[in-house]
C-alpha cells in the first residue's frame, strides 16, 4: 500500500516515521519550507518508544507531483484544514486515492472532507500523543506511549480497515481498529477540549489542574458540556466513560501539557477555533448553552494566530 502523509508536524512525522521504520511505503506532502528542513536535517524521532532516523524520504510540495497513492493520512492542524482540502481533492482525483484517514482532533473536519471527496472515502480516526518539534524539526515525544485509532464511517470501508490493521501491526505504537470510531473520536474531542483549554488558559502544565479544587471543577464542567453536545449529536456516553475521561485528564505526569499549550508558549497559532469554536457552533446548532467552553474560547481567541500584538 502506498501511503501519503499530508503534514509533517510532530504528529505526521511521528506516525509517518514509525510506518517507514516498519518498512511501509510512506511519502510526505509538506510546504516548501518544511521540505527544505526535512531534506537538510532528516526525519528523526526521539521517543520512549524508540529512536528512529530516516534520510531517504520521499517528499512532495505540489499536489500535481503526487502519483500512485492508495491512502492519504491527513495529519495537519485544524487551522490548516480549509487550505489543505483543495490539495487533497487534487491528489485524490489525479492519483485515484481510495481513502483519506484524517487524524485531526475535533469533529467538524469529517463533514467538510466528506463533502469535498465523498462520504465513502473518509475514514474515521485520531491519534493520542504528546509531542513537539525541536529547533531542527525533529520529533520530541514526551509522553510514555502513543496511540493510533481508526475505523469505518461508511460500509464500503470495511475491507480497507481490516487491511490497514494487518499492514500496520508492526508499527511501534498502540494501533487500534475501533468498531465505533465516531464515539471514540467524540471521547477524544471531549478530553482534548478540556485538557487543551484548561492548560492553555492557565498557561501551566497538567499538574496544576488538580492542585486547585476550583480548577479541577472547571475542567470537569468542560467535560460535562462536551458530553451534552455529544448527546445532541446522537453519541451517548455511559457514566463510566465520562468518569474515564476525567481520570485521563489527571493521569499525566505533573509537568506534561497539551500541544495547544506548547504552541501557545512558542507563540505559534493554536487550534482554539477548530476545537472550542467548533463546540460553540454545535451548541448554536442545538440551541444549548456551554458557558465554560465559551469562556475558554474568549480567553484563548487572541492567541489563535500566534502571540498577540497591539497594532
Amino acid at each position: 500500500m502506498n501511503i501519503l502523509v499530508v503534514g509533517a508536524g510532530a504528529l505526521g512525522v511521528y506516525f509517518g516515521g514509525r510506518m517507514l521504520e516498519a518498512g511501509q511505503n510512506v511519502s510526505f506532502f509538506v510546504r516548501e519550507k518544511r521540505a527544505a528542513q526535512l531534506t537538510k536535517e532528516g526525519l528523526k524521532i526521539n521517543s520512549p518508544e524508540g529512536t528512529f532516523e530516516g534520510r531517504d524520504i520521499t517528499i512532495f510540495t505540489s499536489p500535481e507531483e503526487v502519483r500512485n497513492i492508495d491512502l492519504v493520512i491527513l495529519a495537519v492542524k485544524g487551522y490548516h484544514l480549509d487550505e489543505v482540502i483543495p490539495q487533497v481533492q487534487t491528489i485524490v482525483q489525479q492519483t485515484g486515492t481510495s481513502f483519506v484517514l484524517p487524524l485531526l482532533n475535533g469533529i467538524e473536519h469529517i463533514d467538510k472532507l466528506q463533502q469535498a471527496i465523498g462520504k465513502e472515502k473518509v475514514l474515521g480516526g485520531f491519534a493520542s500523543i504528546i509531542a513537539t518539534l525541536n529547533e531542527l524539526g525533529h520529533v520530541e515525544h514526551t509522553s510514555g506511549s502513543s496511540t493510533f485509532k481508526f475505523g469505518i464511517l461508511h460500509e464500503q470501508q470495511t475491507e480497507i480497515s481490516v487491511q490497514l490493521e494487518v499492514l500496520l501491526s508492526q508499527v511501534k505504537t498502540k494501533l487500534v481498529r475501533e468498531e465505533n470510531i465516531l464515539k471514540s473520536m467524540w471521547k477524544k474531542y471531549i478530553f482534548i477540549t478540556a485538557f487543551s483549554g484548561i492548560t492553555s488558559a492557565m498557561q501551566l502544565p497538567s499538574g496544576f489542574i488538580v492542585s486547585s479544587d476550583a480548577t479541577f471543577a472547571t475542567a470537569k464542567r468542560v467535560i460535562l458540556e462536551m458530553t451534552m453536545l455529544a448527546e445532541q449529536e446522537g453519541i451517548i456516553l455511559t457514566d463510566q466513560e465520562i468518569e474515564s475521561v476525567g481520570k485521563t485528564l489527571i493521569s499525566f505526569k505533573k509537568e506534561a501539557t497539551s500541544s495547544m499549550h506548547q504552541d501557545l508558549r512558542k507563540g505559534l497559532p493554536i487550534e482554539v477555533e477548530h476545537l472550542h469554536g467548533g463546540a460553540l457552533r454545535l451548541a448554536a446548532k442545538h440551541q444549548v448553552e456551554v458557558p465554560v467552553i465559551e469562556t475558554l474560547y474568549g480567553i484563548l481567541k487572541p492567541y489563535e494566530n500566534g502571540r498577540p500584538t497591539m497594532s
